[in-house]
């Protein structure tokens, strides 16, 4: 069992789920319990389409921020054939979702004919074809690389153009392209050919950032003219609490502030201060993601939005930029671990760390010596929910098991000559090996970073954090391994080795049994012990180094085994049960075929010798039904059949992995005690000797009277036909097999 935070229930409407104390909303509803609407009716409009045709357009239920596809489509011989004709968008007046009127597209225009036409066009064409752009890239998820690329470029080509902000319609549309491109997955981004686009397309939006105040839903750019009594200029991002728990966002830009500003609701800050102001402008573009800024050093594994900044100077130039951003994360699954503050160099197509410091309070905070296209780079740490101390009952349990497996070695080796029993070592064998991992497991299976974890499950509003080293070095990862535990790998390595060479050892025992009682008429093998051991011994050796060396790096232990507690790893990052990891081929998979190895030997075992029923025996003479019983349980014991229901532990069914799990503990962690009690203390050896040390405990022994007939055929004796005596019985014949079973247990 792991620990973690208890949140308390909540209550959610509309499907929501109550995740971490809150409400996780499906993406038709917001607020608190999921109770506000977030999407607009499905609808029809009434269109004129070219020609003057009038045209009901049938648009589906839209959720807010996004665009929907008409039912209708352009006629198959168009370009544009079999696509939809127009588009419309569902906005938010204030907390009622609202329709925007549909966006018509020409048919006979795609992407590559509308780049055809952008370089050379005119000032009266270009609102069309920004329009035209608008709509084709309304779908992100349907864009490939070819289109982002084609896209971004009549992006820049229409920014370019003289005078262009000053059309508000094509300046709104290429923003929500823009926008658009923002949201198209992320993979699309991957490609090398794309670096030099999105390089020029974020150049361009700082240009254009001078002249135009456009917010959309990925995109805002913010214009200011600079005073000549301006000396510093704040741009920041602060959620609007107006709208409640809606999401939004609210922008500002204050002259001649002091610094940045101490409030926990701004998220992104960026302080100029200005040097030589000849009455020019100040432009800020602020980007959602990440994605126009794909570093070949920095990789991302997670989904961390990452916030871009940039400010841009004319008619003066910044002595200085500052910097805060509150980094957005899931509080409940991460922590920060460190943070970078960096700028995009263009020199490069990366991030530089070269000229900004970093520092840390409730805020990241950055000063650097450019203004442009800032970011930090964040890398995280998971919140593992570590093992918690083993139960009481776990320690009795193992306890018992331990001192049954001490026990049943020391009576197995003293009285080896007694027993004359050739087991004894492959028994030893296996109580050795399953010894050593309880104690491991009992006393080093809990990751000692558990100690350090603490209790950081709260907000890192409400949390003071530690604060982060001043050397602002390059990030490499979004998500960093824990703190290096070489303990805990050492114990995972060791509980790995003896817990495949107990397995082993159960096989190894398999094949003795096999051999003692399925060929009992053919000696063993010859050096058979000293073969045995090496099989014992060696294959989980083989396994572990194969395994270990395979899967671990130095700073990646946990390609090996696990943060929780000190195991083979098993779960992917998304907690999901993995084929790549070592639990499955290197544990389960092994165990597997040795269990079902023993099985079979089982089923042989058991039919062949301890339930067959031999007719030529007497009725006094057949064993009793409890015998064989006992004998059973033995053999499963000492085979460890019972560790099939881990396997069964795996079942995706919270109640049945339960129940499986409580059996699975009864069964194997007290399978130590289980050997001790039917392979010691039933022994009549082990009895005969403690009655010699305890007399309290000897038991006279009763002699059981066996009637029986004799019968005479000489003719002195035929006027008796017969004579009843009864006489002791000291021993009874036994069928030979299962006379050999009963020495060997």
């Amino acid at each position: 069992e792991t620990t973690g935070s208890v949140s308390p229930p909540c209550f959610c409407l509309n499907d929501g789920v109550c995740q971490d104390g809150s409400c996780v909303c499906p993406e038709e509803w917001v607020g608190p319990l999921c109770e506000l609407v977030n999407f607009c009716e499905a609808s029809i409009y009434t269109e004129s389409i070219s020609g003057g045709i009038l045209k009901n357009l049938t648009f589906q239920r839209i959720i807010v921020g996004r665009y929907s596809n008409s039912a209708e489509k352009c006629d198959p011989d168009t370009v544009n054939g079999n696509r939809s004709i127009a588009i419309r968008m569902c906005t938010r007046v204030r907390k009622i979702p609202t329709l925007q009127p549909p966006q018509i597209l020409n048919c006979n225009e795609n992407l590559d004919s509308l780049a055809s036409q952008v370089e050379n066009a005119d000032f009266s064409n270009i609102s069309a074809i920004a329009s035209s752009t608008q709509i084709l890239t309304s779908m992100p998820d349907q864009l490939t690389t070819q289109s982002i690329s084609i896209a971004a470029n009549i992006a820049v080509n229409i920014l370019k153009k003289p005078n262009i902000s000053t059309d508000s319609q094509a300046s709104a549309s290429i923003m929500a392209t823009v926008s658009h491109l923002l949201d198209a997955n992320e993979t699309e981004f991957n490609h090398n050919n794309l670096s030099d686009v999105t390089a020029s397309l974020t150049r361009t939006m700082e240009a254009f950032s001078l002249t135009s105040n456009i917010t959309e839903s990925n995109i805002a750019i913010q214009s200011v003219p600079l005073k000549l009594n301006s000396s510093t200029i704040l741009f920041s991002a602060q959620k609007d609490t107006e709208l409640e728990y809606l999401p939004s966002t609210k922008l500002e830009v204050q002259e001649n502030v002091p610094g940045l500003l101490g409030d926990l609701s701004t998220e992104v800050q960026i302080l100029l201060n200005i040097m030589n102001n000849t009455n020019g402008r100040v432009g800020f573009v602020l980007y959602q993601n990440s994605k126009f800024f794909k570093s070949r050093i920095y990789k991302s594994h997670g989904s961390f939005s990452k916030r871009i900044v940039s400010g841009n100077i004319d008619g003066g130039r910044a002595s200085g930029v500052e910097l805060a951003f509150r980094p957005k994360y899931n509080t409940s699954e991460l922590q920060l671990h460190d943070h970078a503050c960096v700028f995009w160099d263009y020199a490069t197509n990366d991030w530089s760390t070269v000229g900004c410091t970093k520092g840390r309070d409730q805020f990241l905070r950055c000063k650097c010596n450019h203004t442009t296209n800032f970011a930090v780079l964040m890398t995280f740490q998971i919140k593992y929910k570590y093992a918690k101390p083993l139960e009481y009952i776990s320690y009795i349990g193992i306890g018992l098991s331990m001192a049954g497996l001490v026990i049943t070695m020391l009576f197995q080796i003293l009285t080896r000559k007694t027993r004359k029993s050739s087991i004894t070592c492959m028994l030893v064998s296996l109580c050795f090996s399953m010894l050593i991992f309880n104690i491991i497991f009992i006393s080093g299976i809990e990751n000692r970073n558990a100690r350090n974890s603490g209790s950081d499950t709260s907000s890192y509003e409400q949390q003071p954090q530690p604060p982060a080293t001043t050397d602002n070095t390059l990030l490499t990862s979004d998500l960093a391994d824990p703190p290096t535990a070489p303990w805990c790998t050492a114990v995972a390595v060791l509980l790995h080795y003896f817990l495949l060479a107990t397995f082993m050892w159960t096989a190894l025992n398999s094949a003795q049994l096999y051999l003692l009682l399925l060929r009992a008429m053919q000696p063993l093998p010859g050096r058979f012990i000293a073969t045995m051991s090496v099989l014992g011994w060696g294959i989980p050796a083989l396994v572990v180094a194969i395994t270990f060396g395979v899967t671990y790096r130095e700073g990646k232990a946990l390609n090996y085994r696990q943060e929780e507690f000190c195991w083979l790893a098993a779960l992917d990052e998304n907690h999901n049960f993995s084929m790549e990891k070592p639990m499955l081929w290197s544990f389960l998979l092994p165990v597997a075929l040795i269990l079902l190895f023993n099985f079979i030997v089982f089923i042989n075992i058991t039919v062949s010798v301890i339930w067959r029923d031999n007719k030529n025996l007497t009725r006094n003479k057949k064993d009793s039904f409890m015998k064989r019983v006992i004998s059973t349980i033995s053999i499963v014991v000492v085979l460890g059949i019972t560790w099939t229901v881990g396997y069964l532990m795996l079942i995706n069914q919270e109640e049945t992995s339960l129940t499986f799990s409580y059996v699975f503990c009864i069964l194997n962690g007290t399978q130590g005690l289980q050997i001790c009690i039917l392979y010691t203390f039933r022994s009549s050896i082990f009895k005969k000797k403690v009655s010699e040390v305890f007399p309290v405990f000897s038991m006279p022994e009763i002699p059981v009277y066996l009637h029986s007939k004799i019968y005479y055929v000489s003719k002195s004796h035929l006027g008796k036909h017969a004579k009843e005596t009864f006489r002791p019985s000291q021993t009874l014949s036994e069928d030979t097999s299962l006379s050999t079973l009963s020495n060997l247990i």
